[in-house]
């Protein structure tokens, strides 16, 4: 991390307001911090679009007794192989799983392998949580 510089804002007063009440919400000890993030946010989003090297975590949730779910979902990602860093296994209840995918690579092979994973029937939730490997942020 850089030195710390101070810069000053103007913001409508109306829109400070709401800003101070989310982040009071959110258990931000000052605004700087929340700004910083907003910031660090939106250069991830500019990582992603750009193509470089990234990292994402994949969260899906299944019935494991939905028939041939659990073979594809394999399968599916033997053949991501290349971006998927770790994957972690909860059993949620006796039919409900709980799959965490770490991956870092290429973003287009990362949306790839988050869309095949959630279009699978029996797949009852997926997101891809956009991530930075740090490098340029």
């Amino acid at each position: 991390m850089g030195k710390l510089k101070r810069f000053g804002v103007s913001i409508d007063s109306v829109l400070l307001k709401k800003f101070d009440s989310r982040i009071k919400e959110k258990n931000y000890s000052a605004r700087s911090k929340a700004i910083s993030d907003l910031i660090r946010q939106d250069l991830i989003k500019k990582e992603w679009l750009q193509g470089k090297e990234v990292a994402g975590i994949i969260s899906i949730v299944y019935d494991h007794h939905k028939r041939e779910l659990v073979n594809k979902l394999i399968d599916i990602q033997h053949n991501y192989g290349k971006v998927i860093i770790s994957t972690q296994h909860v059993h949620l209840d006796h039919a409900n799983c709980l799959e965490i995918i770490v991956s870092k690579g290429k973003p287009e092979e990362i949306l790839k392998l988050s869309e095949a994973l959630k279009a699978q029937k029996g797949v009852k939730f997926g997101e891809l949580s956009m991530a930075t490997t740090g490098k340029d942020v």
